[in-house]
């Protein structure tokens, strides 16, 4: 059971996927959306699915994948939370999460073009967990309390342009929050189809070739108490959007700093999440 966003950018419709059937759900939701998920509308469908209430959307594999949920209120992110991927930048293991903000507005279908910026020479990759906020969490009391709080698990792309982070200033966002910088989906998978978020393989490829190739386990702070975490200091909302970090393997840790370039092909997965793959495109 897996949800997700068929259509035009700007005009896609929600789905339910179960087996090989996909969904319309449109007569319970205009679209996956906080407002669905906070109204438990990943159950709901379920059940409307299971009393034959949806017909199934009939060109379903002919649409383009959007982003599996609709723009979230924020985009917050995690950096420097795997132990790989620390040692690989020469960055000391953080003793609290590194937070950074990323522009909502990045998110893109799984398959869209991510545009390189102009003037850009250090476009990398980051293959992510992102995690889907379903209730609203604030001032959360401990780790345990967190997943309850969670909607469901979803593939995502954190794209960052180096120079533009670290060498213009000193600060992230503007190197995170790029136009079309965070490629999200296929499907957003319901937490309870997750059996264990710190046991999941994550794998990116450049070209054909393997970059990327960690586990959540290797995670410093797990998901539980990032979004406990985050809940101390922000609110977090039904839709919102954490990435969680990624692991060894992007360009900036590498001897000869492979950036992208146009014409450059990315692939990426997640165990039990789906697959992705994304053109490079000058902007």
């Amino acid at each position: 059971m897996t949800f997700a966003r068929l259509g035009a950018p700007g005009s896609e419709i929600p789905v339910f996927r179960h087996g090989d059937t996909v969904y319309d759900l449109r007569p319970l939701t205009a679209d996956i959306d906080g407002a669905f998920l906070s109204a438990d509308g990943l159950a709901r469908a379920r059940a409307a699915a299971e009393r034959g209430e949806l017909t199934p959307l009939a060109d379903a594999g002919s649409r383009r994948v959007g982003a599996p949920i609709a723009a979230p209120g924020k985009i917050v992110c995690i950096g420097l939370n795997y132990h790989d991927h620390a040692a690989e930048t020469g960055a000391a293991v953080p003793a609290e999460p590194v937070v950074f903000m990323k522009d909502p507005s990045t998110i893109v279908g799984p398959f869209d073009d991510v545009l390189i910026p102009r003037s850009s020479t250090k476009t990398d990759w980051e293959v992510e967990l992102g995690v889907v906020i379903g209730a609203t969490a604030r001032y959360l009391s401990s780790p345990e309390e967190a997943l309850a709080h969670v909607a469901g698990f979803v593939l995502s792309h954190d794209v960052s342009e180096r120079e533009f982070q670290l060498e213009r200033g000193g600060q992230w966002d503007k190197g995170k929050s790029c136009e079309t910088f965070n490629p999200l989906g296929p499907d957003l998978v319901p937490a309870a189809e997750v059996a264990d978020p710190q046991a999941l393989g994550l794998r990116l490829w450049v070209n054909g070739v393997e970059r990327q190739n960690g586990t959540t386990a290797s995670q410093i702070f797990s998901v539980a108490h990032v979004v406990w975490y985050l809940s101390q200091f922000m609110v977090l909302r039904p839709g919102d959007l954490v990435n969680t970090g990624t692991p060894a393997g992007v360009a900036l840790g590498l001897p000869d700093k492979p950036y992208l370039r146009a014409g450059d092909v990315v692939e990426l997965e997640i165990d039990g999440l789906g697959r992705a793959r994304q053109t490079m495109v000058q902007a």
